[in-house]
C-alpha cells in the first residue's frame, strides 16, 4: 500500500491490433478507453459502482488530460495504473501511468464530480469514501 498513492491499482492492459492506428503505435483515443477501464476497477475494489447506483448517485468524469511520453506499439506489455490523488467536496481527481517495462509511456489526469443521477446535480463525496481515503494519510 503506498501511501502517496491512495486506492491504487494495477491492472496488465493488452494492445491489440485494432488499438493501433496508421503511424504502427496506439491511436491516442485508446488510452481513454484503458482510463475508464482502470476507473471501472479502481471503483470494484474500493467503492463498487453498483452500489452508488444503487442509492442513486455516481461519479460523472468532466475532465480528461493525457501526456503522452513516448509511443506504445503492438505486443508492448503495458501496465495501467490509477490511484485517487484529491476528493474535494463533491469533485474528485484521479491520476494514472501507463507503463512499458518499467517505463512511464504516459500520464493522465482524470476530474469529475459526484452527482445525484435523478437531478444530475453535484452531491457531496460520500462519507464512506471520504474516511476510506482520510485513512490513506494516517
Amino acid at each position: 500500500m503506498n501511501p502517496h498513492r491512495p486506492f491504487e491499482i494495477v491492472m496488465p492492459i493488452v494492445v491489440k491490433s485494432y488499438d493501433i492506428d496508421l503511424a504502427g503505435i496506439v491511436s491516442n483515443i485508446v488510452y481513454i478507453r484503458w482510463l475508464e477501464d482502470l476507473r471501472l476497477k479502481l471503483l470494484d475494489e474500493y467503492f463498487p459502482l453498483q452500489q452508488q447506483i444503487a442509492e442513486g448517485y455516481g461519479p460523472v468524469l468532466g475532465t480528461t488530460h493525457i501526456e503522452y511520453r513516448w509511443p506504445v506499439r503492438m505486443f508492448d506489455p503495458v501496465e495501467g495504473r490509477m490511484w485517487v490523488e484529491r476528493l474535494g467536496r463533491t469533485s474528485w481527481q484521479v491520476q494514472a501511468e501507463f507503463l512499458v517495462n518499467g517505463e512511464v509511456a504516459a500520464t493522465a489526469t482524470q476530474s469529475g464530480a459526484f452527482v445525484d443521477y435523478t437531478t444530475m446535480r453535484p452531491v457531496a463525496v460520500p462519507a464512506g469514501l471520504r474516511e476510506q481515503f482520510a485513512g490513506w494519510s494516517k
